[in-house]
């Protein structure tokens, strides 16, 4: 790459020619402020905070579409560049509700936060602002159009990133919204929940939907006991909002904030990990050999599940019909737990920690009620569990570490790596392999599907017989690998898909901020725990043997195909149910609510 000599602020340095002036001024150490950029993203400069002065230009340039040139001399801090600034950070706090106590960004507003770096103490414009309905459609994704500033890093991440297309710009000049086409309402939109325009909204537009009061009741109700699950992801990230470094290992800290929160039993969903494992591993080894759909397409991520509804109906068949680890974790909480405790279903409240926003919605879609009730009771976010550990006044930091509660909570390294994209593919070749050829698996590390690329292709040898696999995470890439698959382009026999950009580890329900970087980070943590368990194959979890050898008999039995299966569903391009009505028409179900079923012959 050609390198080219320019000035920021009185340093010289030389940096590659298709650099912009930001990324220039990175390289000399000045941070210019930005509001709407997201790297290879959101690149627009629509919101004028970057902007600089460069001699000898007619006007103030927006750093993060500007490219730099040869001899280019940049000021970043000129009294002309402060009151452009300000002045454009007047113009948008003029427009927005000053209501930061009680927003869910407050803290960690990125407005709040330029304003504060800005100086601003007044604004100098009259607020003309008039109140927009709040959008409270979905069970796990709230809009406050009230609260937007129009820099477009949703629309940018929901029709890149996940092709969904769910949110775009719609109206003229001042009466220009963020949201679903034609007004609608988020559940009659293509939305698969999955939270990554929450991640990326710098204010408070875009945001979970908060249970933890529910849950607070529940844990204050002395006739309930509360069971709590926590994923794979989160023992890598709920660290972040106290101050520990990206990446740390904080799972016995967790696991002790918990039970101080007062949870009768603390699990991990790794336990349902393993017993997904046993399920879709041994599924794969059925389709091969009696001559089912392939390729076959893992199931655990509810975001991937409803983006199939939606745009793949087709490929339903190749989809595994295993239930996600949270809702097996929920259905054998209230029925093989319950039977082995003697405690009465209907008092227990199961809880998920989760880094996904999507599993909010998993867990009210109305199938996945196999145990009698609702089988998961409640999800919550990282974010929600930092601030539930803080509104109880726990010293995070200052936890003596703490072990999961038996039996629900004893997992292998398998389990873990669902965390990180191909992790699931991973622990399913280590059980397959040694299931298929009933030989020892030596080398379990199978590093070509690992890493953050959006698209992996492997292929693996089942003592002679080739297993060609594929991994996408991100819906975009997801839609690559499908339409390959459509076309006959490739021929693959077992594909994982996750929802959001590098797996669970980068899911909508952690915390903010999340980029590539800090996805890196907690990925490279969790094959570090993978590294230090003493079991690393699901079917060596001795509590999964014990399951299947006392209740489920063996796996893809009776009794496991009514607990930890499900069917799925075809649903229009804007979020309804598709069925057939009584005179076997095909219609709308615009009355569902975030779930899905088998509403007449879907």
């Amino acid at each position: 790459m050609d390198k080219v000599k320019v000035t920021v602020d009185g340093i010289t340095l030389e940096v590659p020619s298709d650099y912009t002036v930001l990324e220039a001024a990175k390289e000399a150490g000045i941070e210019i402020p930005t509001l709407c950029y997201l790297k290879d993203i959101n690149e627009i400069g629509s919101c004028r905070v970057c902007v600089v002065e460069i001699e000898r230009a007619k006007s103030l340039q927006a750093s993060c579409v500007t490219p730099v040139s040869p001899g280019m001399v940049v000021h970043t801090n000129t009294p002309k560049v402060r009151a452009a600034r300000r002045l454009a950070v007047e113009l948008i706090l003029s427009d927005h509700p000053y209501e930061c106590v009680t927003c869910p960004r407050n803290l960690n507003c990125e407005l709040q936060s330029l304003a504060e770096r800005l100086g601003i103490r007044e604004i100098r414009f009259e607020n003309h602002r008039e109140e927009k309905p709040i959008d409270t459609s979905t069970p796990a994704i709230i809009r406050d159009p009230n609260k937007c500033i129009l820099c477009r890093r949703c629309v940018a991440v929901c029709e890149q990133i996940q092709s969904v297309n769910a949110i775009g710009p719609y109206g003229r000049g001042l009466s220009t919204q963020i949201g679903p086409a034609w007004g609608e309402d988020m559940n009659n939109s293509p939305c698969v929940q999955c939270g990554q325009c929450t991640l990326v909204c710098p204010v408070g537009a875009l945001y979970e939907k908060d249970y933890t009061e529910e849950v607070w009741d529940a844990l204050y109700d002395p006739d309930k006991v509360v069971i709590v699950q926590t994923a794979p992801a989160t023992r890598v990230s709920i660290g972040e909002p106290f101050g520990l470094p990206q990446g740390s290992i904080s799972t016995g800290k967790m696991v002790a904030a918990l039970r101080q929160l007062g949870f009768d039993k603390v699990f991990d969903t790794n336990f349902a990990a393993d017993v997904t494992i046993m399920e879709e591993g041994s599924e794969l080894l059925d389709r091969l050999a009696n001559g089912g759909d392939l390729p076959l397409i893992t199931s655990c991520s509810p975001g991937w599940i409803k983006f199939m509804e939606e745009f793949y109906p087709e490929l339903s068949g190749n989809v595994s019909s295993c239930k996600s680890p949270q809702q097996m974790f929920g259905a054998l909480t209230k029925t093989y737990y319950a039977e082995k405790t003697g405690i009465d279903p209907a008092n227990m409240v199961v809880v998920s920690i989760m880094p996904c926003t999507a599993k909010k919605f998993e867990c009210q879609r109305p199938e996945m009620t196999a145990s009698g009730f609702q089988d998961v009771d409640y999800v919550l976010t990282v974010r929600e569990l930092a601030n539930m550990i803080k509104q109880a006044g726990i010293d995070f930091n200052d936890l003596a570490e703490e072990e999961y509660d038996d039996p629900l909570g004893i997992s292998t390294g398998a389990a873990v790596i669902f965390g990180a994209t191909g992790g699931v593919m991973e622990a399913a070749v280590r059980t397959a392999y040694e299931l298929y050829t009933g030989k020892t698996l030596e080398k379990i590390d199978f590093e070509m599907v690992r890493g953050l690329d959006g698209v992996k292709e492997a292929s693996v040898d089942l003592n002679g017989t080739v297993l060609n696999i594929a991994v996408a995470s991100g819906l975009g890439n997801a839609r690559v690998i499908l339409d390959r698959v459509k076309s006959g382009e490739a021929q693959y026999h077992f594909i994982e898909i996750m929802t959001c950009p590098g797996g669970c580890i980068g899911g909508g329900g952690q915390p903010i901020p999340t980029d590539r970087d800090i996805v890196k980070k907690r990925m490279e943590a969790i094959y570090e725990v993978d590294r230090n368990m003493p079991l690393r194959k699901s079917h060596e979890n001795p509590a999964v043997k014990e399951l299947y050898e006392t209740y489920l008999g063996k796996p893809l039995s009776q009794k496991s195909h009514h607990l930890l299966h499900t069917t799925y569903s075809w649903r229009s391009p804007f979020g309804a149910m598709v069925y057939k009505d009584d005179q076997g028409v095909w219609a709308l179900d615009r009355a569902a609510q975030g779930g899905s079923g088998n509403k007449g012959d879907s």
